[in-house]
Protein backbone atom coordinates (compact mmCIF):
# COMPACT_ATOMS: atom_id res chain seq x y z
CA UNK A 1 0.00 0.00 0.00
CA UNK A 2 3.08 2.08 0.22
CA UNK A 3 4.59 1.40 -3.23
CA UNK A 4 4.87 4.62 -5.70
CA UNK A 5 1.64 4.66 -8.07
CA UNK A 6 2.16 3.16 -11.54
CA UNK A 7 1.62 5.58 -14.07
CA UNK A 8 -1.35 5.58 -16.03
CA UNK A 9 -3.23 2.93 -13.36
CA UNK A 10 -2.85 4.57 -9.89
CA UNK A 11 -2.08 8.05 -10.44
CA UNK A 12 -5.73 8.46 -12.25
CA UNK A 13 -7.73 10.37 -10.15
CA UNK A 14 -11.70 10.09 -10.79
CA UNK A 15 -13.08 13.70 -10.38
CA UNK A 16 -15.74 14.39 -8.01
CA UNK A 17 -19.67 14.51 -9.52
CA UNK A 18 -19.47 18.67 -8.85
CA UNK A 19 -16.14 18.23 -11.23
CA UNK A 20 -17.30 16.02 -13.52
CA UNK A 21 -20.41 17.76 -14.05
CA UNK A 22 -18.75 20.94 -14.85
CA UNK A 23 -16.30 19.40 -17.61
CA UNK A 24 -18.59 17.60 -19.02
CA UNK A 25 -21.65 20.36 -18.90
CA UNK A 26 -18.47 22.37 -21.27
CA UNK A 27 -18.17 19.46 -22.90
CA UNK A 28 -14.59 19.43 -22.27
CA UNK A 29 -14.93 15.67 -20.49
CA UNK A 30 -16.90 13.01 -22.21
CA UNK A 31 -19.13 10.85 -20.39
CA UNK A 32 -17.66 8.03 -22.36
CA UNK A 33 -14.20 8.90 -21.46
CA UNK A 34 -15.18 9.37 -17.66
CA UNK A 35 -16.78 6.05 -17.69
CA UNK A 36 -14.34 3.87 -19.10
CA UNK A 37 -11.79 5.81 -16.43
CA UNK A 38 -14.01 4.16 -13.81
CA UNK A 39 -13.98 0.52 -15.11
CA UNK A 40 -10.02 0.81 -15.64
CA UNK A 41 -9.57 1.96 -11.94
CA UNK A 42 -12.30 -0.81 -11.40
CA UNK A 43 -10.24 -3.09 -12.94
CA UNK A 44 -6.89 -2.19 -11.37
CA UNK A 45 -7.94 -1.71 -7.70
CA UNK A 46 -10.66 -3.88 -6.79
CA UNK A 47 -9.10 -7.11 -6.47
CA UNK A 48 -7.50 -6.12 -3.40
CA UNK A 49 -11.15 -4.60 -1.79
CA UNK A 50 -13.40 -6.70 -2.90
CA UNK A 51 -15.82 -3.90 -3.45
CA UNK A 52 -17.90 -4.94 -6.36
CA UNK A 53 -20.33 -8.49 -6.66
CA UNK A 54 -20.98 -7.33 -10.32
CA UNK A 55 -19.26 -5.13 -12.76
CA UNK A 56 -21.84 -3.77 -15.26
CA UNK A 57 -19.71 -2.68 -18.25
CA UNK A 58 -21.57 -3.68 -21.31
CA UNK A 59 -24.81 -1.50 -19.81
CA UNK A 60 -22.03 1.03 -18.39
CA UNK A 61 -20.79 2.00 -21.66
CA UNK A 62 -24.37 1.71 -23.50
CA UNK A 63 -25.59 4.36 -20.70
CA UNK A 64 -22.27 6.46 -21.13
CA UNK A 65 -22.65 6.45 -25.09
CA UNK A 66 -26.44 7.71 -25.10
CA UNK A 67 -25.50 10.45 -22.55
CA UNK A 68 -22.73 11.71 -24.75
CA UNK A 69 -25.13 11.78 -28.00
CA UNK A 70 -28.07 13.53 -25.70
CA UNK A 71 -25.61 16.25 -24.66
CA UNK A 72 -23.93 16.71 -27.88
CA UNK A 73 -27.71 17.19 -28.78
CA UNK A 74 -28.24 20.33 -26.22
CA UNK A 75 -30.42 17.66 -23.90
CA UNK A 76 -28.27 18.27 -20.95
CA UNK A 77 -30.32 17.03 -17.88
CA UNK A 78 -28.10 17.73 -14.97
CA UNK A 79 -25.47 17.20 -12.76
CA UNK A 80 -25.82 13.24 -12.56
CA UNK A 81 -25.72 13.49 -16.45
CA UNK A 82 -23.04 11.21 -17.69
CA UNK A 83 -21.87 10.31 -14.16
CA UNK A 84 -20.66 6.69 -12.82
CA UNK A 85 -22.09 5.34 -10.02
CA UNK A 86 -22.99 2.27 -7.89
CA UNK A 87 -25.02 0.42 -5.65
CA UNK A 88 -25.35 -1.56 -2.86
CA UNK A 89 -26.39 -4.64 -3.88
CA UNK A 90 -30.01 -4.60 -2.28
CA UNK A 91 -31.31 -2.14 -5.19
CA UNK A 92 -33.17 -3.90 -7.80
CA UNK A 93 -31.76 -3.43 -11.12
CA UNK A 94 -33.69 -4.85 -14.00
CA UNK A 95 -32.03 -7.94 -15.50
CA UNK A 96 -29.23 -7.32 -13.02
CA UNK A 97 -28.13 -9.72 -10.24
CA UNK A 98 -29.24 -8.36 -7.08
CA UNK A 99 -27.83 -11.02 -4.63
CA UNK A 100 -27.82 -9.26 -0.95
CA UNK A 101 -24.63 -10.91 -0.93
CA UNK A 102 -26.25 -14.14 0.01
CA UNK A 103 -26.78 -17.78 -1.08
CA UNK A 104 -30.20 -17.40 -0.41
CA UNK A 105 -30.66 -14.86 -3.42
CA UNK A 106 -27.89 -15.92 -5.66
CA UNK A 107 -29.67 -16.35 -8.81
CA UNK A 108 -32.18 -13.43 -8.24
CA UNK A 109 -32.31 -11.08 -11.04
CA UNK A 110 -35.16 -9.01 -10.88
CA UNK A 111 -37.52 -7.26 -13.61
CA UNK A 112 -37.67 -4.44 -12.36
CA UNK A 113 -36.11 -1.18 -11.12
CA UNK A 114 -35.77 0.46 -7.76
CA UNK A 115 -37.52 3.90 -7.96
CA UNK A 116 -34.03 5.11 -7.08
CA UNK A 117 -32.18 3.05 -9.77
CA UNK A 118 -34.67 4.61 -12.01
CA UNK A 119 -34.44 8.27 -11.18
CA UNK A 120 -30.64 7.80 -11.79
CA UNK A 121 -31.48 6.42 -15.02
CA UNK A 122 -33.42 8.92 -15.55
CA UNK A 123 -30.88 11.93 -14.85
CA UNK A 124 -28.72 9.81 -17.15
CA UNK A 125 -26.52 8.51 -14.51
CA UNK A 126 -24.23 5.34 -15.37
CA UNK A 127 -24.34 2.37 -13.63
CA UNK A 128 -20.95 1.10 -12.96
CA UNK A 129 -21.72 -1.88 -10.64
CA UNK A 130 -23.40 -3.82 -7.75
CA UNK A 131 -21.57 -3.24 -4.55
CA UNK A 132 -20.45 -5.33 -1.99
CA UNK A 133 -22.90 -5.57 1.47
CA UNK A 134 -23.44 -7.42 4.64
CA UNK A 135 -25.55 -10.33 3.98
CA UNK A 136 -29.00 -8.88 3.47
CA UNK A 137 -27.58 -5.97 4.71
CA UNK A 138 -27.75 -7.13 8.01
CA UNK A 139 -25.16 -9.16 8.93
CA UNK A 140 -20.85 -8.47 9.74
CA UNK A 141 -17.46 -8.91 7.40
CA UNK A 142 -18.54 -12.88 6.06
CA UNK A 143 -15.87 -14.79 4.74
CA UNK A 144 -18.76 -17.78 4.43
CA UNK A 145 -20.53 -15.76 2.07
CA UNK A 146 -20.33 -16.52 -1.84
CA UNK A 147 -18.32 -13.51 -2.28
CA UNK A 148 -15.77 -11.75 0.34
CA UNK A 149 -16.10 -8.73 2.55
CA UNK A 150 -14.96 -5.67 1.43
CA UNK A 151 -11.89 -4.35 2.39
CA UNK A 152 -11.02 -0.58 3.75
CA UNK A 153 -8.73 1.08 1.39
CA UNK A 154 -6.97 3.19 4.01
CA UNK A 155 -5.75 -0.81 5.10
CA UNK A 156 -7.32 -3.54 3.69
CA UNK A 157 -6.47 -5.46 6.37
CA UNK A 158 -9.47 -3.13 8.11
CA UNK A 159 -13.04 -3.19 8.24
CA UNK A 160 -15.07 -0.92 6.16
CA UNK A 161 -17.88 -0.97 8.21
CA UNK A 162 -21.36 -1.74 7.60
CA UNK A 163 -23.82 -2.64 6.24
CA UNK A 164 -23.10 -0.47 2.80
CA UNK A 165 -19.45 -1.86 2.64
CA UNK A 166 -18.37 -1.57 -0.84
CA UNK A 167 -20.24 1.29 -1.82
CA UNK A 168 -18.27 2.73 1.25
CA UNK A 169 -14.80 1.49 -0.22
CA UNK A 170 -15.72 2.30 -3.40
CA UNK A 171 -16.33 6.08 -3.16
CA UNK A 172 -13.18 5.99 -0.75
CA UNK A 173 -10.47 4.42 -2.92
CA UNK A 174 -11.83 6.81 -6.22
CA UNK A 175 -13.41 3.94 -7.92
CA UNK A 176 -16.51 5.97 -8.25
CA UNK A 177 -17.89 9.77 -7.11
CA UNK A 178 -21.09 8.19 -6.40
CA UNK A 179 -22.75 5.13 -4.45
CA UNK A 180 -26.23 4.61 -3.01
CA UNK A 181 -26.40 2.53 0.44
CA UNK A 182 -28.69 1.57 2.76
CA UNK A 183 -28.63 2.60 6.52
CA UNK A 184 -31.57 1.17 8.94
CA UNK A 185 -29.09 1.24 12.37
CA UNK A 186 -26.17 3.53 10.95
CA UNK A 187 -25.50 1.42 7.71
CA UNK A 188 -24.55 4.25 5.59
CA UNK A 189 -23.04 6.47 8.02
CA UNK A 190 -20.42 3.58 9.78
CA UNK A 191 -19.05 2.61 6.59
CA UNK A 192 -18.51 6.36 5.41
CA UNK A 193 -16.97 6.77 8.71
CA UNK A 194 -14.70 4.23 9.11
CA UNK A 195 -13.52 5.09 4.95
CA UNK A 196 -13.24 8.36 5.58
CA UNK A 197 -16.26 9.70 2.88
CA UNK A 198 -19.32 11.30 3.65
CA UNK A 199 -22.54 9.55 3.96
CA UNK A 200 -26.20 10.78 4.78
CA UNK A 201 -28.83 9.07 6.41
CA UNK A 202 -31.88 11.25 5.39
CA UNK A 203 -34.96 11.92 6.46
CA UNK A 204 -37.17 8.65 7.08
CA UNK A 205 -39.81 8.97 4.00
CA UNK A 206 -37.34 11.21 1.70
CA UNK A 207 -35.54 9.02 -0.29
CA UNK A 208 -38.04 6.03 -1.52
CA UNK A 209 -37.13 2.43 -0.15
CA UNK A 210 -39.38 0.74 -3.07
CA UNK A 211 -37.17 -2.06 -5.15
CA UNK A 212 -35.21 -1.89 -1.93
CA UNK A 213 -34.44 -5.48 -0.06
CA UNK A 214 -35.96 -4.44 3.38
CA UNK A 215 -33.85 -4.83 6.28
CA UNK A 216 -36.99 -3.10 8.48
CA UNK A 217 -39.97 -1.96 7.49
CA UNK A 218 -39.86 1.01 10.41
CA UNK A 219 -35.92 1.61 9.83
CA UNK A 220 -34.34 1.75 6.50
CA UNK A 221 -33.29 4.66 4.66
CA UNK A 222 -31.65 4.89 1.72
CA UNK A 223 -29.29 7.60 1.42
CA UNK A 224 -26.20 8.88 -1.04
CA UNK A 225 -22.48 8.43 -0.37
CA UNK A 226 -20.01 11.01 -1.88
CA UNK A 227 -16.19 12.06 -1.33
CA UNK A 228 -17.72 15.59 -0.90
CA UNK A 229 -20.63 17.43 0.76
CA UNK A 230 -21.54 18.94 -2.18
CA UNK A 231 -21.83 15.75 -4.25
CA UNK A 232 -23.99 14.31 -1.25
CA UNK A 233 -25.78 16.94 -2.26
CA UNK A 234 -26.47 16.74 -5.67
CA UNK A 235 -26.97 12.67 -5.65
CA UNK A 236 -29.72 13.83 -2.88
CA UNK A 237 -31.15 15.68 -5.29
CA UNK A 238 -31.54 13.59 -7.77
CA UNK A 239 -33.12 10.57 -5.78
CA UNK A 240 -35.22 12.47 -3.31
CA UNK A 241 -39.50 12.99 -3.63
CA UNK A 242 -42.14 11.53 -3.02
CA UNK A 243 -43.11 7.71 -4.47
CA UNK A 244 -46.44 6.39 -4.42
CA UNK A 245 -44.79 3.05 -4.51
CA UNK A 246 -43.28 3.08 -0.99
CA UNK A 247 -45.98 3.71 1.78
CA UNK A 248 -43.36 5.32 4.19
CA UNK A 249 -42.80 7.96 1.58
CA UNK A 250 -43.53 11.64 2.19
CA UNK A 251 -45.50 13.74 -0.20
CA UNK A 252 -43.77 17.20 -0.05
CA UNK A 253 -41.77 19.70 -1.51
CA UNK A 254 -38.06 19.03 -2.20
CA UNK A 255 -35.87 21.76 -1.92
CA UNK A 256 -32.78 22.76 -3.68
CA UNK A 257 -30.08 20.71 -1.32
CA UNK A 258 -26.52 22.37 -3.40
CA UNK A 259 -27.76 25.92 -3.61
CA UNK A 260 -28.56 25.53 0.03
CA UNK A 261 -24.81 24.86 0.30
CA UNK A 262 -24.39 28.74 2.15
CA UNK A 263 -21.22 27.28 4.26
CA UNK A 264 -22.48 30.37 6.25
CA UNK A 265 -23.34 29.19 10.15
CA UNK A 266 -23.07 32.50 11.60
CA UNK A 267 -25.42 31.89 14.64
CA UNK A 268 -26.14 28.47 13.68
CA UNK A 269 -27.52 26.95 17.00
CA UNK A 270 -25.03 23.37 17.54
CA UNK A 271 -26.23 21.21 20.19
CA UNK A 272 -23.13 18.54 21.28
CA UNK A 273 -24.11 15.34 22.65
CA UNK A 274 -21.07 14.48 24.12
CA UNK A 275 -22.94 12.55 26.43
CA UNK A 276 -22.59 9.69 23.87
CA UNK A 277 -19.11 9.47 23.17
CA UNK A 278 -17.61 9.92 26.73
CA UNK A 279 -20.34 8.78 29.18
CA UNK A 280 -23.06 6.26 27.31
CA UNK A 281 -20.08 4.25 25.97
CA UNK A 282 -16.46 6.28 26.18
CA UNK A 283 -14.86 6.82 22.70
CA UNK A 284 -11.29 6.30 22.54
CA UNK A 285 -8.72 9.39 22.92
CA UNK A 286 -8.35 10.07 19.88
CA UNK A 287 -11.84 10.15 19.31
CA UNK A 288 -12.41 12.63 22.00
CA UNK A 289 -9.41 14.74 20.57
CA UNK A 290 -10.96 14.90 17.24
CA UNK A 291 -14.34 15.33 18.30
CA UNK A 292 -13.22 18.85 20.46
CA UNK A 293 -11.42 20.49 18.01
CA UNK A 294 -14.67 20.05 15.49
CA UNK A 295 -16.75 21.53 18.23
CA UNK A 296 -14.11 24.23 18.36
CA UNK A 297 -14.24 24.48 14.31
CA UNK A 298 -17.81 25.24 14.38
CA UNK A 299 -17.67 28.10 17.04
CA UNK A 300 -14.88 29.46 15.31
CA UNK A 301 -17.23 29.65 12.10
CA UNK A 302 -19.64 31.71 14.31
CA UNK A 303 -22.00 29.05 14.94
CA UNK A 304 -23.72 28.89 18.97
CA UNK A 305 -22.23 25.90 20.26
CA UNK A 306 -23.22 23.93 23.87
CA UNK A 307 -23.33 20.80 25.30
CA UNK A 308 -27.34 19.09 25.55
CA UNK A 309 -28.04 15.64 26.38
CA UNK A 310 -30.34 12.84 24.37
CA UNK A 311 -31.55 9.82 26.13
CA UNK A 312 -29.44 7.30 27.20
CA UNK A 313 -27.93 5.71 23.81
CA UNK A 314 -28.92 2.10 25.09
CA UNK A 315 -32.82 3.10 25.45
CA UNK A 316 -32.70 4.31 21.45
CA UNK A 317 -30.84 0.54 20.90
CA UNK A 318 -33.04 -1.32 22.67
CA UNK A 319 -36.09 -0.05 20.71
CA UNK A 320 -34.62 -0.03 17.67
CA UNK A 321 -33.37 -3.64 17.80
CA UNK A 322 -36.46 -5.19 19.41
CA UNK A 323 -38.54 -3.94 16.95
CA UNK A 324 -36.08 -4.07 13.77
CA UNK A 325 -34.61 -7.62 14.57
CA UNK A 326 -38.52 -8.80 14.65
CA UNK A 327 -38.84 -7.37 11.64
CA UNK A 328 -35.73 -8.90 9.87
CA UNK A 329 -37.12 -12.24 11.55
CA UNK A 330 -40.49 -11.65 9.99
CA UNK A 331 -39.05 -11.03 6.60
CA UNK A 332 -36.88 -14.09 5.92
CA UNK A 333 -38.92 -16.30 7.93
CA UNK A 334 -39.72 -18.79 5.26
CA UNK A 335 -35.85 -18.58 4.29
CA UNK A 336 -35.06 -19.36 7.90
CA UNK A 337 -37.32 -22.53 8.51
CA UNK A 338 -36.41 -23.99 5.27
CA UNK A 339 -32.79 -23.23 4.82
CA UNK A 340 -30.74 -21.56 7.87
CA UNK A 341 -27.58 -23.07 7.12
CA UNK A 342 -27.82 -21.47 3.79
CA UNK A 343 -27.04 -17.79 5.77
CA UNK A 344 -24.04 -16.59 7.04
CA UNK A 345 -22.50 -17.00 10.42
CA UNK A 346 -23.13 -13.32 11.41
CA UNK A 347 -26.64 -12.97 9.81
CA UNK A 348 -27.34 -16.20 11.85
CA UNK A 349 -26.31 -14.53 14.64
CA UNK A 350 -27.91 -11.25 14.38
CA UNK A 351 -31.25 -12.79 12.99
CA UNK A 352 -32.08 -15.77 14.92
CA UNK A 353 -31.99 -14.35 18.59
CA UNK A 354 -34.85 -12.74 17.80
CA UNK A 355 -37.21 -15.67 17.74
CA UNK A 356 -37.33 -14.84 21.46
CA UNK A 357 -38.73 -11.41 21.25
CA UNK A 358 -42.78 -12.11 22.02
CA UNK A 359 -45.39 -9.80 20.39
CA UNK A 360 -45.90 -8.04 23.37
CA UNK A 361 -41.74 -6.65 23.16
CA UNK A 362 -42.26 -5.40 20.01
CA UNK A 363 -45.00 -3.46 20.76
CA UNK A 364 -43.64 -1.99 23.98
CA UNK A 365 -40.15 -1.03 21.53
CA UNK A 366 -42.33 1.00 19.20
CA UNK A 367 -43.88 2.68 22.34
CA UNK A 368 -40.60 3.35 23.54
CA UNK A 369 -40.01 4.89 20.23
CA UNK A 370 -42.46 7.54 19.90
CA UNK A 371 -41.34 8.43 23.70
CA UNK A 372 -37.81 8.58 22.43
CA UNK A 373 -39.39 11.11 19.16
CA UNK A 374 -41.14 12.81 21.29
CA UNK A 375 -38.57 13.81 23.87
CA UNK A 376 -36.54 14.83 20.95
CA UNK A 377 -38.88 17.81 20.65
CA UNK A 378 -37.49 20.56 23.39
CA UNK A 379 -34.34 20.02 21.51
CA UNK A 380 -35.24 20.81 17.93
CA UNK A 381 -36.63 23.84 19.40
CA UNK A 382 -33.16 25.00 21.18
CA UNK A 383 -30.73 24.12 18.41
CA UNK A 384 -30.72 23.42 14.59
CA UNK A 385 -28.45 20.89 14.58
CA UNK A 386 -26.90 18.28 16.88
CA UNK A 387 -23.18 17.39 16.69
CA UNK A 388 -21.74 13.98 17.84
CA UNK A 389 -19.28 11.50 17.35
CA UNK A 390 -19.78 9.24 14.62
CA UNK A 391 -17.75 6.16 15.85
CA UNK A 392 -15.72 5.34 18.82
CA UNK A 393 -12.34 4.91 17.15
CA UNK A 394 -10.75 4.02 13.45
CA UNK A 395 -11.78 1.22 11.66
CA UNK A 396 -10.70 -2.18 13.33
CA UNK A 397 -9.27 -5.28 11.59
CA UNK A 398 -11.33 -7.11 10.07
CA UNK A 399 -10.29 -10.69 12.31
CA UNK A 400 -10.93 -9.01 15.61
CA UNK A 401 -15.13 -8.89 14.76
CA UNK A 402 -17.15 -11.03 16.98
CA UNK A 403 -20.48 -11.33 15.87
CA UNK A 404 -22.41 -11.40 19.74
CA UNK A 405 -21.24 -7.92 20.20
CA UNK A 406 -24.18 -6.74 17.86
CA UNK A 407 -26.35 -7.81 21.09
CA UNK A 408 -24.05 -6.64 23.19
CA UNK A 409 -22.45 -2.80 22.82
CA UNK A 410 -24.62 0.11 21.81
CA UNK A 411 -24.18 2.04 18.76
CA UNK A 412 -23.85 5.87 18.10
CA UNK A 413 -25.49 5.76 15.06
CA UNK A 414 -28.93 3.92 15.91
CA UNK A 415 -30.62 7.34 18.06
CA UNK A 416 -31.04 9.32 14.59
CA UNK A 417 -32.85 5.87 13.60
CA UNK A 418 -35.07 6.09 15.37
CA UNK A 419 -35.76 9.79 15.78
CA UNK A 420 -36.21 9.48 11.87
CA UNK A 421 -34.33 12.90 10.81
CA UNK A 422 -31.40 13.14 8.93
CA UNK A 423 -27.50 12.73 9.96
CA UNK A 424 -24.49 12.63 7.73
CA UNK A 425 -21.53 11.44 8.82
CA UNK A 426 -18.42 13.31 7.91
CA UNK A 427 -14.08 13.19 8.33
CA UNK A 428 -13.34 15.01 11.30
CA UNK A 429 -9.25 13.92 11.14
CA UNK A 430 -7.55 10.73 11.09
CA UNK A 431 -6.04 8.80 13.50
CA UNK A 432 -2.27 7.98 14.28
CA UNK A 433 -2.26 4.73 12.63
CA UNK A 434 -3.76 7.13 9.69
CA UNK A 435 -7.41 5.44 9.30
CA UNK A 436 -10.09 8.05 9.08
CA UNK A 437 -12.00 9.41 12.33
CA UNK A 438 -15.84 11.39 11.87
CA UNK A 439 -18.21 12.62 13.34
CA UNK A 440 -22.40 13.05 12.86
CA UNK A 441 -24.09 15.87 12.24
CA UNK A 442 -28.41 15.63 12.46
CA UNK A 443 -31.32 17.67 12.38
CA UNK A 444 -35.23 17.35 12.81
CA UNK A 445 -36.94 15.85 10.35
CA UNK A 446 -36.52 17.27 6.64
CA UNK A 447 -34.28 19.47 8.14
CA UNK A 448 -31.93 17.64 5.34
CA UNK A 449 -30.50 21.46 3.83
CA UNK A 450 -29.19 22.49 7.32
CA UNK A 451 -27.26 19.34 8.29
CA UNK A 452 -25.78 19.75 4.41
CA UNK A 453 -24.81 23.01 5.18
CA UNK A 454 -23.47 22.99 8.83
CA UNK A 455 -21.52 19.95 6.93
CA UNK A 456 -20.46 21.70 4.12
CA UNK A 457 -18.96 24.59 6.37
CA UNK A 458 -17.04 22.05 8.11
CA UNK A 459 -15.55 20.56 5.37
CA UNK A 460 -14.40 23.65 3.70
CA UNK A 461 -12.93 25.29 7.08
CA UNK A 462 -10.79 21.86 7.52
CA UNK A 463 -8.04 19.93 5.20
CA UNK A 464 -9.28 16.54 5.29
CA UNK A 465 -10.83 16.15 1.49
CA UNK A 466 -7.06 16.92 0.92
CA UNK A 467 -6.19 13.40 1.56
CA UNK A 468 -6.91 10.47 0.31
CA UNK A 469 -5.91 6.54 0.49
CA UNK A 470 -2.98 5.74 -2.04
CA UNK A 471 -3.80 2.98 -4.09
CA UNK A 472 -1.68 0.61 -6.65
CA UNK A 473 -2.22 -1.38 -8.72
CA UNK A 474 -1.36 -5.60 -7.67
CA UNK A 475 -1.12 -4.69 -4.55
CA UNK A 476 -1.99 -8.18 -2.71
CA UNK A 477 -4.88 -8.55 0.01
CA UNK A 478 -3.32 -8.50 3.76
CA UNK A 479 -4.17 -11.98 4.96
CA UNK A 480 -7.08 -12.13 7.17
CA UNK A 481 -7.66 -15.10 9.50
CA UNK A 482 -11.36 -14.89 9.11
CA UNK A 483 -13.07 -14.31 12.69
CA UNK A 484 -14.30 -17.70 14.76
CA UNK A 485 -17.99 -19.18 13.12
CA UNK A 486 -18.25 -21.21 16.24
CA UNK A 487 -20.45 -19.40 19.36
CA UNK A 488 -19.57 -19.76 22.67
CA UNK A 489 -22.95 -20.33 24.85
CA UNK A 490 -21.01 -22.54 27.74
CA UNK A 491 -22.32 -19.66 30.08
CA UNK A 492 -25.58 -19.72 29.67
CA UNK A 493 -28.22 -21.37 32.25
CA UNK A 494 -30.19 -24.56 31.95
CA UNK A 495 -33.47 -22.03 31.86
CA UNK A 496 -32.65 -19.53 29.11
CA UNK A 497 -31.59 -23.13 27.05
CA UNK A 498 -35.58 -24.69 27.50
CA UNK A 499 -36.91 -21.21 26.52
CA UNK A 500 -34.70 -21.07 23.79
CA UNK A 501 -35.86 -24.57 22.55
CA UNK A 502 -39.19 -23.55 23.10
CA UNK A 503 -39.35 -20.33 20.98
CA UNK A 504 -38.03 -21.68 18.45
CA UNK A 505 -40.35 -24.56 18.33
CA UNK A 506 -42.89 -22.16 18.73
CA UNK A 507 -41.39 -20.41 15.21
CA UNK A 508 -41.31 -23.37 13.48
CA UNK A 509 -38.08 -23.89 13.42
CA UNK A 510 -35.70 -27.08 13.39
CA UNK A 511 -32.16 -25.63 14.55
CA UNK A 512 -29.13 -27.73 14.31
CA UNK A 513 -26.52 -27.67 17.37
CA UNK A 514 -24.60 -25.16 16.25
CA UNK A 515 -27.33 -22.71 15.18
CA UNK A 516 -28.93 -24.11 18.64
CA UNK A 517 -25.52 -22.41 20.39
CA UNK A 518 -25.59 -19.55 18.27
CA UNK A 519 -29.00 -18.26 19.85
CA UNK A 520 -28.61 -19.42 23.46
CA UNK A 521 -24.91 -17.15 22.92
CA UNK A 522 -26.90 -14.25 22.42
CA UNK A 523 -30.26 -14.94 24.67
CA UNK A 524 -29.10 -13.56 27.99
CA UNK A 525 -28.30 -10.09 25.63
CA UNK A 526 -31.33 -10.39 23.93
CA UNK A 527 -33.76 -11.15 27.19
CA UNK A 528 -32.36 -8.21 28.96
CA UNK A 529 -33.02 -5.55 26.46
CA UNK A 530 -36.37 -6.94 26.15
CA UNK A 531 -37.20 -6.35 29.76
CA UNK A 532 -35.63 -2.83 29.49
CA UNK A 533 -38.24 -1.77 26.72
CA UNK A 534 -40.92 -2.99 28.80
CA UNK A 535 -41.00 0.14 31.07
CA UNK A 536 -44.44 0.97 32.45
CA UNK A 537 -46.14 2.49 29.60
CA UNK A 538 -49.86 4.09 30.10
CA UNK A 539 -52.66 2.69 28.10
CA UNK A 540 -52.46 6.07 25.99
CA UNK A 541 -49.25 5.46 25.26
CA UNK A 542 -49.46 4.75 21.32
CA UNK A 543 -46.28 2.94 19.37
CA UNK A 544 -44.38 4.65 16.76
CA UNK A 545 -46.02 2.83 13.92
CA UNK A 546 -49.82 3.71 14.31
CA UNK A 547 -52.38 3.55 11.29
CA UNK A 548 -53.16 6.85 9.08
CA UNK A 549 -54.78 6.91 6.01
CA UNK A 550 -52.91 8.16 2.40
CA UNK A 551 -54.16 11.07 0.48
CA UNK A 552 -55.68 8.35 -2.00
CA UNK A 553 -57.49 6.72 0.98
CA UNK A 554 -59.55 9.43 1.66
CA UNK A 555 -60.16 11.06 -1.48
CA UNK A 556 -58.03 14.51 -0.82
Amino acid sequence: MDDQPVSGVSDMTIPTIAEAAGLIAKRQLSPVELAQMALRRVEAINPQLDAFITVTAERAMDQARKAETEIVAGNYRGAMHGIPFGLKDIYYTRGILTSGHSKIYIDNIPDFDATTTAKLYEFGAVLIGKLATHEFAHGGPSFDLPWPPARNPWKNAHFTGGSSSGSAAAVAAGLLPAALGTDTGGSVRTPAALCGIVGLKPTYGLVSRYGVIANSFSYDHCGPMTWTVEDCAILLQAIAGHDPKDPASADRPVPDYRAALTGDVRGLRVGVVRHFWEEDLPAKDEMRRAMDAAVAVFAGLGATVEDCRMEPMQDYVDAKLVAGESEVFAIHQENIRNRPADFGFDWRGRCLPALLFRSSDYVAAQRERRRLVEAMRPLYERYDVLVTACTYGPAPRLDHHKTVSFWQKPKITTPFNVTGGPAVSICNGFSESGLPLAMQIAARPFADAAVLNAAYAYEKATPWRAKRPTLVAGTPKVPVEPPSTKADASGVDSATRDLVAVMAKRSGLTLPEPLFEQVCEAAPHVLEMARRVNRKHGFVDEPANIFCFSRADTGK
